[in-house]
Protein backbone atom coordinates (compact mmCIF):
# COMPACT_ATOMS: atom_id res chain seq x y z
CA UNK A 1 0.00 0.00 0.00
CA UNK A 2 2.76 2.38 1.29
CA UNK A 3 4.26 1.48 -2.60
CA UNK A 4 0.79 2.28 -4.27
CA UNK A 5 0.44 5.68 -2.66
CA UNK A 6 3.87 6.89 -3.03
CA UNK A 7 3.46 5.95 -6.17
CA UNK A 8 0.19 7.70 -7.04
CA UNK A 9 2.16 10.86 -5.51
CA UNK A 10 4.66 10.61 -7.89
CA UNK A 11 2.20 10.59 -10.88
CA UNK A 12 0.16 13.31 -9.42
CA UNK A 13 3.95 15.56 -9.71
CA UNK A 14 4.75 14.45 -13.03
CA UNK A 15 0.81 15.50 -14.08
CA UNK A 16 0.90 18.68 -12.21
CA UNK A 17 4.22 19.24 -14.03
CA UNK A 18 3.01 18.48 -17.32
CA UNK A 19 -0.13 20.62 -17.22
CA UNK A 20 2.21 23.46 -15.81
CA UNK A 21 4.72 23.47 -18.83
CA UNK A 22 1.52 23.60 -20.95
CA UNK A 23 1.77 20.30 -22.34
CA UNK A 24 -1.25 17.33 -22.50
CA UNK A 25 -1.23 13.80 -20.75
CA UNK A 26 -2.79 10.59 -21.94
CA UNK A 27 -5.91 9.86 -20.17
CA UNK A 28 -8.23 7.01 -21.21
CA UNK A 29 -10.45 7.05 -23.83
CA UNK A 30 -13.55 6.80 -22.15
CA UNK A 31 -14.88 7.72 -18.30
CA UNK A 32 -17.37 5.37 -16.76
CA UNK A 33 -20.33 4.55 -18.57
CA UNK A 34 -23.28 6.32 -17.02
CA UNK A 35 -21.30 8.88 -15.53
CA UNK A 36 -23.19 12.02 -15.32
CA UNK A 37 -21.81 14.59 -18.66
CA UNK A 38 -24.50 17.41 -18.61
CA UNK A 39 -24.66 19.30 -21.93
CA UNK A 40 -21.37 18.27 -22.87
CA UNK A 41 -21.43 14.50 -23.84
CA UNK A 42 -19.08 12.17 -25.61
CA UNK A 43 -19.32 9.76 -27.96
CA UNK A 44 -21.67 7.36 -26.47
CA UNK A 45 -24.93 10.05 -26.61
CA UNK A 46 -24.08 10.65 -30.25
CA UNK A 47 -27.38 9.30 -31.25
CA UNK A 48 -29.29 10.42 -34.57
CA UNK A 49 -32.05 12.95 -33.98
CA UNK A 50 -30.54 13.47 -30.57
CA UNK A 51 -30.70 17.34 -29.70
CA UNK A 52 -28.24 19.48 -28.10
CA UNK A 53 -28.21 23.31 -26.82
CA UNK A 54 -25.27 24.82 -24.93
CA UNK A 55 -25.18 28.40 -23.45
CA UNK A 56 -22.46 30.28 -22.02
CA UNK A 57 -23.89 29.76 -18.37
CA UNK A 58 -22.89 25.93 -19.18
CA UNK A 59 -19.47 26.99 -19.34
CA UNK A 60 -17.02 25.63 -16.68
CA UNK A 61 -14.39 27.40 -15.31
CA UNK A 62 -10.73 27.19 -17.11
CA UNK A 63 -8.93 23.87 -15.73
CA UNK A 64 -12.01 22.44 -14.05
CA UNK A 65 -10.54 19.50 -15.29
CA UNK A 66 -7.04 18.37 -17.01
CA UNK A 67 -5.84 18.45 -20.45
CA UNK A 68 -6.21 15.08 -22.01
CA UNK A 69 -3.84 14.16 -24.81
CA UNK A 70 -6.32 11.61 -26.37
CA UNK A 71 -5.80 11.20 -29.77
CA UNK A 72 -7.79 8.50 -31.89
CA UNK A 73 -6.19 5.82 -33.69
CA UNK A 74 -7.70 4.79 -36.84
CA UNK A 75 -8.78 1.51 -37.26
CA UNK A 76 -9.92 -0.70 -40.36
CA UNK A 77 -13.46 -0.13 -40.11
CA UNK A 78 -15.19 -3.32 -38.39
CA UNK A 79 -17.40 -5.44 -40.22
CA UNK A 80 -20.22 -4.98 -38.87
CA UNK A 81 -19.72 -0.93 -38.21
CA UNK A 82 -21.78 1.15 -40.70
CA UNK A 83 -22.57 5.20 -40.28
CA UNK A 84 -26.04 5.54 -38.49
CA UNK A 85 -29.08 7.88 -39.63
CA UNK A 86 -32.36 8.32 -38.88
CA UNK A 87 -35.24 6.05 -40.14
CA UNK A 88 -36.09 6.99 -43.96
CA UNK A 89 -32.22 7.93 -44.21
CA UNK A 90 -29.98 5.60 -46.12
CA UNK A 91 -26.09 5.52 -46.08
CA UNK A 92 -24.14 3.82 -49.10
CA UNK A 93 -20.68 3.78 -49.40
CA UNK A 94 -20.28 6.19 -52.51
CA UNK A 95 -16.37 5.80 -52.79
CA UNK A 96 -13.30 4.25 -51.14
CA UNK A 97 -9.89 3.79 -51.57
CA UNK A 98 -9.05 7.05 -51.51
CA UNK A 99 -5.94 8.89 -50.57
CA UNK A 100 -7.07 11.55 -47.99
CA UNK A 101 -10.61 12.91 -49.28
CA UNK A 102 -11.06 16.63 -47.25
CA UNK A 103 -13.31 19.18 -48.79
CA UNK A 104 -15.76 18.70 -51.40
CA UNK A 105 -18.04 20.85 -53.31
CA UNK A 106 -20.72 20.32 -55.93
CA UNK A 107 -20.16 22.55 -58.99
CA UNK A 108 -22.56 23.87 -60.76
CA UNK A 109 -23.29 21.04 -63.43
CA UNK A 110 -23.30 18.82 -60.61
CA UNK A 111 -19.75 17.11 -60.51
CA UNK A 112 -18.17 16.46 -57.54
CA UNK A 113 -14.57 18.50 -56.94
CA UNK A 114 -12.56 16.71 -53.56
CA UNK A 115 -9.23 18.09 -52.39
CA UNK A 116 -7.18 15.23 -51.69
CA UNK A 117 -4.37 16.68 -49.64
CA UNK A 118 -1.47 14.54 -47.60
CA UNK A 119 -0.24 16.35 -44.75
CA UNK A 120 2.93 18.21 -46.17
CA UNK A 121 6.13 16.30 -46.30
CA UNK A 122 8.96 17.80 -48.00
CA UNK A 123 8.76 14.11 -49.93
CA UNK A 124 5.38 13.71 -49.89
CA UNK A 125 3.57 13.75 -53.52
CA UNK A 126 1.95 17.06 -54.17
CA UNK A 127 -1.89 17.00 -53.67
CA UNK A 128 -4.83 16.34 -56.45
CA UNK A 129 -7.93 17.80 -56.94
CA UNK A 130 -10.32 14.71 -58.41
CA UNK A 131 -13.18 15.29 -60.06
CA UNK A 132 -16.23 12.54 -59.57
CA UNK A 133 -18.97 12.59 -61.91
CA UNK A 134 -22.70 11.22 -61.55
CA UNK A 135 -24.44 8.33 -59.44
CA UNK A 136 -25.01 4.80 -60.80
CA UNK A 137 -27.77 2.72 -60.11
CA UNK A 138 -25.40 1.14 -57.37
CA UNK A 139 -24.72 4.54 -56.18
CA UNK A 140 -20.97 4.70 -57.37
CA UNK A 141 -19.48 7.17 -59.51
CA UNK A 142 -20.01 6.71 -63.31
CA UNK A 143 -16.29 8.60 -63.94
CA UNK A 144 -12.99 9.83 -62.18
CA UNK A 145 -10.33 12.31 -63.47
CA UNK A 146 -7.78 14.44 -61.65
CA UNK A 147 -8.66 17.60 -62.79
CA UNK A 148 -5.59 19.13 -61.32
CA UNK A 149 -1.80 18.69 -59.24
CA UNK A 150 0.91 19.77 -58.15
CA UNK A 151 -0.54 21.57 -55.03
CA UNK A 152 0.69 22.17 -51.63
CA UNK A 153 -1.84 20.77 -48.36
CA UNK A 154 -4.93 21.91 -51.00
CA UNK A 155 -8.30 22.29 -49.33
CA UNK A 156 -10.78 25.42 -50.52
CA UNK A 157 -12.48 25.31 -53.94
CA UNK A 158 -14.80 27.72 -55.25
CA UNK A 159 -16.17 28.39 -58.59
CA UNK A 160 -16.05 31.70 -60.11
CA UNK A 161 -18.04 33.60 -61.03
CA UNK A 162 -20.94 32.39 -58.81
CA UNK A 163 -23.62 30.96 -60.57
CA UNK A 164 -24.25 28.58 -63.76
CA UNK A 165 -21.71 28.88 -65.90
CA UNK A 166 -17.81 29.85 -63.73
CA UNK A 167 -15.16 30.32 -65.87
CA UNK A 168 -12.27 29.34 -62.47
CA UNK A 169 -11.64 26.96 -59.92
CA UNK A 170 -10.05 28.75 -57.54
CA UNK A 171 -8.00 26.73 -55.01
CA UNK A 172 -6.56 27.32 -51.43
CA UNK A 173 -3.38 26.42 -50.78
CA UNK A 174 -1.98 26.88 -47.43
CA UNK A 175 0.30 29.85 -48.32
CA UNK A 176 -1.62 30.84 -51.67
CA UNK A 177 -4.87 30.96 -53.71
CA UNK A 178 -4.26 30.10 -57.13
CA UNK A 179 -7.03 29.55 -59.88
CA UNK A 180 -7.14 27.01 -62.99
CA UNK A 181 -9.11 27.97 -65.98
CA UNK A 182 -12.74 26.07 -66.44
CA UNK A 183 -15.74 25.58 -68.08
CA UNK A 184 -18.90 23.21 -67.26
CA UNK A 185 -18.11 19.86 -67.32
CA UNK A 186 -14.27 19.79 -67.72
CA UNK A 187 -12.63 17.27 -66.05
CA UNK A 188 -9.36 18.54 -66.32
CA UNK A 189 -8.29 21.61 -65.93
CA UNK A 190 -7.48 23.79 -68.99
CA UNK A 191 -4.38 25.41 -68.33
CA UNK A 192 -1.68 25.55 -65.44
CA UNK A 193 -2.74 27.26 -62.41
CA UNK A 194 -2.30 31.12 -62.10
CA UNK A 195 -1.13 32.92 -58.88
CA UNK A 196 -3.62 35.23 -57.13
CA UNK A 197 -2.56 35.52 -53.50
CA UNK A 198 -0.35 35.10 -51.11
CA UNK A 199 -1.57 33.58 -47.20
CA UNK A 200 0.53 33.52 -44.30
CA UNK A 201 1.74 30.20 -44.34
CA UNK A 202 2.69 27.09 -42.53
CA UNK A 203 2.75 26.10 -38.37
CA UNK A 204 -0.36 24.82 -37.17
CA UNK A 205 -3.53 24.87 -38.61
CA UNK A 206 -3.01 24.48 -42.74
CA UNK A 207 -6.76 24.23 -44.10
CA UNK A 208 -7.18 27.89 -46.61
CA UNK A 209 -10.82 27.78 -47.45
CA UNK A 210 -12.59 29.94 -49.96
CA UNK A 211 -16.17 31.69 -50.47
CA UNK A 212 -17.15 34.02 -53.18
CA UNK A 213 -19.51 36.48 -51.90
CA UNK A 214 -23.10 36.23 -53.84
CA UNK A 215 -22.38 39.30 -56.23
CA UNK A 216 -19.40 37.54 -56.78
CA UNK A 217 -17.16 40.69 -55.84
CA UNK A 218 -15.27 39.37 -52.97
CA UNK A 219 -13.39 36.55 -52.39
CA UNK A 220 -13.10 35.54 -48.32
CA UNK A 221 -10.47 33.34 -47.25
CA UNK A 222 -10.13 31.22 -44.00
CA UNK A 223 -6.29 31.73 -42.12
CA UNK A 224 -6.00 29.97 -38.57
CA UNK A 225 -3.97 30.72 -35.87
CA UNK A 226 -0.61 29.65 -36.16
CA UNK A 227 -0.84 27.96 -32.96
CA UNK A 228 -2.94 27.34 -29.57
CA UNK A 229 -2.41 30.45 -27.90
CA UNK A 230 0.01 32.66 -28.85
CA UNK A 231 -0.48 36.42 -28.80
CA UNK A 232 -0.14 38.54 -32.00
CA UNK A 233 1.35 41.46 -29.92
CA UNK A 234 4.34 39.56 -29.71
CA UNK A 235 4.33 36.94 -32.64
CA UNK A 236 4.48 38.00 -35.78
CA UNK A 237 4.12 34.81 -37.27
CA UNK A 238 0.35 35.81 -36.15
CA UNK A 239 -0.04 38.40 -38.40
CA UNK A 240 -3.17 37.94 -40.48
CA UNK A 241 -3.98 34.71 -38.92
CA UNK A 242 -7.18 33.29 -37.34
CA UNK A 243 -8.94 35.85 -39.41
CA UNK A 244 -11.22 35.73 -42.43
CA UNK A 245 -9.72 37.35 -45.22
CA UNK A 246 -11.15 39.21 -47.85
CA UNK A 247 -10.04 39.95 -51.23
CA UNK A 248 -11.22 40.93 -54.73
CA UNK A 249 -11.90 38.13 -57.06
CA UNK A 250 -8.30 38.85 -58.73
CA UNK A 251 -6.39 39.00 -55.46
CA UNK A 252 -6.09 42.66 -54.77
CA UNK A 253 -7.31 44.35 -52.15
CA UNK A 254 -6.81 42.21 -49.08
CA UNK A 255 -8.49 42.99 -45.99
CA UNK A 256 -9.06 42.12 -42.45
CA UNK A 257 -13.07 40.94 -42.94
CA UNK A 258 -13.51 39.28 -39.31
CA UNK A 259 -10.92 38.46 -36.76
CA UNK A 260 -10.16 36.71 -33.37
CA UNK A 261 -11.61 33.58 -34.85
CA UNK A 262 -8.70 31.04 -34.22
CA UNK A 263 -8.78 28.32 -37.13
CA UNK A 264 -12.54 28.97 -39.32
CA UNK A 265 -12.48 26.17 -41.43
CA UNK A 266 -15.82 25.43 -42.99
CA UNK A 267 -17.19 28.35 -45.26
CA UNK A 268 -20.49 28.97 -46.81
CA UNK A 269 -22.90 31.76 -47.98
CA UNK A 270 -26.67 31.27 -46.97
CA UNK A 271 -28.41 31.34 -49.93
CA UNK A 272 -31.48 32.47 -47.72
CA UNK A 273 -30.08 35.42 -46.59
CA UNK A 274 -26.75 36.24 -48.71
CA UNK A 275 -24.79 35.64 -45.26
CA UNK A 276 -21.03 34.34 -45.02
CA UNK A 277 -21.02 31.77 -42.07
CA UNK A 278 -18.16 29.43 -40.64
CA UNK A 279 -17.32 26.73 -38.29
CA UNK A 280 -14.58 26.99 -35.52
CA UNK A 281 -12.00 25.06 -34.00
CA UNK A 282 -11.34 26.91 -30.88
CA UNK A 283 -8.88 26.64 -28.23
CA UNK A 284 -7.32 23.89 -26.35
CA UNK A 285 -5.34 23.11 -22.87
CA UNK A 286 -8.26 24.37 -20.87
CA UNK A 287 -9.81 21.24 -19.89
CA UNK A 288 -12.16 18.75 -21.46
CA UNK A 289 -15.19 21.26 -21.42
CA UNK A 290 -13.31 24.48 -22.96
CA UNK A 291 -13.29 26.07 -25.07
CA UNK A 292 -16.23 25.06 -27.21
CA UNK A 293 -16.15 24.76 -30.95
CA UNK A 294 -18.72 26.84 -33.03
CA UNK A 295 -20.94 27.49 -36.19
CA UNK A 296 -22.02 31.03 -36.61
CA UNK A 297 -22.53 33.91 -39.37
CA UNK A 298 -20.14 36.08 -39.70
CA UNK A 299 -20.05 39.79 -38.92
CA UNK A 300 -18.10 42.53 -40.71
CA UNK A 301 -15.64 43.93 -38.69
CA UNK A 302 -16.63 41.32 -36.13
CA UNK A 303 -14.69 40.36 -33.28
CA UNK A 304 -14.74 36.46 -31.95
CA UNK A 305 -12.08 36.66 -28.90
CA UNK A 306 -8.78 34.61 -30.04
CA UNK A 307 -6.63 34.72 -28.46
CA UNK A 308 -7.43 37.09 -25.13
CA UNK A 309 -11.02 36.06 -25.04
CA UNK A 310 -13.59 33.83 -25.39
CA UNK A 311 -17.30 33.37 -25.75
CA UNK A 312 -18.41 36.65 -25.05
CA UNK A 313 -15.67 37.72 -22.70
CA UNK A 314 -14.67 35.16 -20.51
CA UNK A 315 -10.67 35.46 -20.93
CA UNK A 316 -8.29 33.38 -21.17
CA UNK A 317 -6.31 32.86 -17.86
CA UNK A 318 -2.78 32.46 -20.24
CA UNK A 319 -3.26 36.20 -21.25
CA UNK A 320 -5.00 37.15 -17.85
CA UNK A 321 -5.06 41.41 -18.17
CA UNK A 322 -4.33 41.80 -21.47
CA UNK A 323 -6.96 44.03 -23.89
CA UNK A 324 -9.40 44.42 -21.57
CA UNK A 325 -10.95 47.07 -24.13
CA UNK A 326 -11.75 44.10 -26.11
CA UNK A 327 -14.16 42.14 -23.56
CA UNK A 328 -17.07 43.67 -24.55
CA UNK A 329 -16.39 43.71 -28.24
CA UNK A 330 -16.10 39.88 -28.00
CA UNK A 331 -19.38 38.25 -29.62
CA UNK A 332 -21.25 35.46 -29.23
CA UNK A 333 -21.34 32.85 -31.49
CA UNK A 334 -24.97 31.52 -33.39
CA UNK A 335 -24.41 27.81 -32.45
CA UNK A 336 -22.13 26.63 -29.29
CA UNK A 337 -21.17 22.80 -29.80
CA UNK A 338 -19.40 20.46 -27.67
CA UNK A 339 -15.33 21.33 -26.76
CA UNK A 340 -12.77 19.80 -29.16
CA UNK A 341 -15.70 18.45 -31.94
CA UNK A 342 -12.93 19.86 -34.29
CA UNK A 343 -15.71 21.37 -36.56
CA UNK A 344 -14.63 21.29 -40.41
CA UNK A 345 -16.85 21.71 -43.66
CA UNK A 346 -20.10 23.07 -43.81
CA UNK A 347 -22.76 23.50 -46.32
CA UNK A 348 -26.50 24.90 -46.40
CA UNK A 349 -29.20 21.87 -47.99
CA UNK A 350 -30.81 23.25 -51.01
CA UNK A 351 -31.99 20.08 -51.94
CA UNK A 352 -35.65 18.60 -52.57
CA UNK A 353 -34.99 15.21 -51.66
CA UNK A 354 -35.12 15.03 -47.83
CA UNK A 355 -38.17 16.25 -46.12
CA UNK A 356 -39.49 19.93 -45.84
CA UNK A 357 -38.36 20.49 -42.58
CA UNK A 358 -34.30 20.65 -43.55
CA UNK A 359 -34.69 23.14 -46.38
CA UNK A 360 -32.11 25.55 -45.86
CA UNK A 361 -30.35 23.92 -42.54
CA UNK A 362 -26.79 23.57 -42.40
CA UNK A 363 -24.76 20.13 -42.32
CA UNK A 364 -21.37 20.27 -41.03
CA UNK A 365 -18.89 17.72 -40.56
CA UNK A 366 -17.33 17.17 -36.84
CA UNK A 367 -13.72 15.35 -37.75
CA UNK A 368 -13.26 14.60 -33.45
CA UNK A 369 -11.41 15.34 -30.39
CA UNK A 370 -7.77 14.85 -29.26
CA UNK A 371 -7.78 17.04 -26.17
CA UNK A 372 -10.55 15.39 -24.52
CA UNK A 373 -10.49 12.60 -22.08
CA UNK A 374 -13.45 11.10 -24.03
CA UNK A 375 -13.54 10.88 -27.27
CA UNK A 376 -16.34 13.45 -28.83
CA UNK A 377 -17.23 14.74 -32.23
CA UNK A 378 -16.89 11.63 -34.87
CA UNK A 379 -20.03 12.89 -36.91
CA UNK A 380 -22.50 14.70 -39.65
CA UNK A 381 -24.85 17.28 -37.25
CA UNK A 382 -27.51 19.71 -38.69
CA UNK A 383 -28.32 22.63 -37.80
CA UNK A 384 -32.21 23.96 -37.99
CA UNK A 385 -32.48 26.84 -39.41
CA UNK A 386 -36.20 27.31 -39.08
CA UNK A 387 -37.05 28.26 -42.97
CA UNK A 388 -35.57 31.79 -41.24
CA UNK A 389 -32.14 31.56 -42.17
CA UNK A 390 -31.60 31.86 -38.19
CA UNK A 391 -30.23 29.54 -35.91
CA UNK A 392 -31.65 29.17 -32.23
CA UNK A 393 -28.77 27.57 -30.52
CA UNK A 394 -30.04 24.00 -31.04
CA UNK A 395 -28.05 21.71 -33.07
CA UNK A 396 -28.57 17.22 -33.83
CA UNK A 397 -26.94 14.80 -34.21
CA UNK A 398 -27.45 13.74 -37.89
CA UNK A 399 -24.90 10.63 -38.52
CA UNK A 400 -23.05 8.58 -35.92
CA UNK A 401 -21.14 5.47 -35.54
CA UNK A 402 -17.77 5.99 -36.99
CA UNK A 403 -16.29 5.45 -33.28
CA UNK A 404 -17.61 1.88 -31.99
CA UNK A 405 -19.05 1.14 -28.72
CA UNK A 406 -15.45 -0.17 -27.36
CA UNK A 407 -14.20 3.31 -28.51
CA UNK A 408 -12.64 2.24 -31.52
CA UNK A 409 -12.14 5.20 -34.11
CA UNK A 410 -12.38 4.26 -37.70
CA UNK A 411 -14.04 7.07 -39.65
CA UNK A 412 -13.61 10.88 -39.43
CA UNK A 413 -15.94 13.15 -41.39
CA UNK A 414 -13.98 16.44 -43.05
CA UNK A 415 -16.54 18.16 -45.24
CA UNK A 416 -20.27 17.73 -46.93
CA UNK A 417 -22.03 18.42 -49.92
CA UNK A 418 -25.28 18.69 -51.57
CA UNK A 419 -25.44 16.36 -54.72
CA UNK A 420 -27.43 17.01 -57.35
CA UNK A 421 -30.30 14.54 -56.66
CA UNK A 422 -30.34 16.46 -53.04
CA UNK A 423 -29.12 13.55 -51.22
CA UNK A 424 -25.47 14.82 -48.99
CA UNK A 425 -21.99 13.37 -50.04
CA UNK A 426 -19.57 12.90 -46.88
CA UNK A 427 -15.92 12.60 -46.44
CA UNK A 428 -14.15 10.81 -44.56
CA UNK A 429 -9.82 11.00 -44.20
CA UNK A 430 -10.61 8.02 -41.20
CA UNK A 431 -11.86 5.35 -43.68
CA UNK A 432 -10.35 6.85 -47.04
CA UNK A 433 -14.14 7.12 -47.99
CA UNK A 434 -17.45 9.28 -49.49
CA UNK A 435 -20.13 8.81 -47.67
CA UNK A 436 -23.45 9.16 -49.55
CA UNK A 437 -26.58 9.75 -47.10
CA UNK A 438 -30.33 9.94 -49.44
CA UNK A 439 -33.84 9.97 -48.20
CA UNK A 440 -35.74 6.72 -49.00
CA UNK A 441 -38.83 7.56 -46.73
CA UNK A 442 -40.80 6.47 -43.72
Amino acid sequence: MKLASIFLSLGGLVLAGALFFGSVVRLPSASPAGAPRGPFIDYRDEKPGNIRKITLQDLPEPYATKSAGNGSNIVPRPANAWPQVLPGFKVELYAAGLKNPRLIRTAPNGDFFVAESEPFQPDSDPGEIKVFRGISSDGKPQHMEVFAKGLKQQFGIAFYPPGPNPQWVYVGNVGSVVRFPYQNGDLQARGPAQHIADLPCCGDHTTRNLEFSPDGKTMFVSVGSGSNVNDPDTTPHEKNRADILAFNPDGAGMRVYAAGIRNPVGLAVNPTTGELWCSVNERDALGDNLVPDYITHVQEGGFYGWPWWYMGGHQDPRHKGKHPELKDKVITPDVILQPHNASLGMTFYKGKQFPQEYQGDIFAAEHGSWNRATYVGYELIRIPLHQTGRASGEYEDFMTGFVTDDGQVWGRPVSVAVAPDGSLLVTDDGSKSIWRVRYVGK
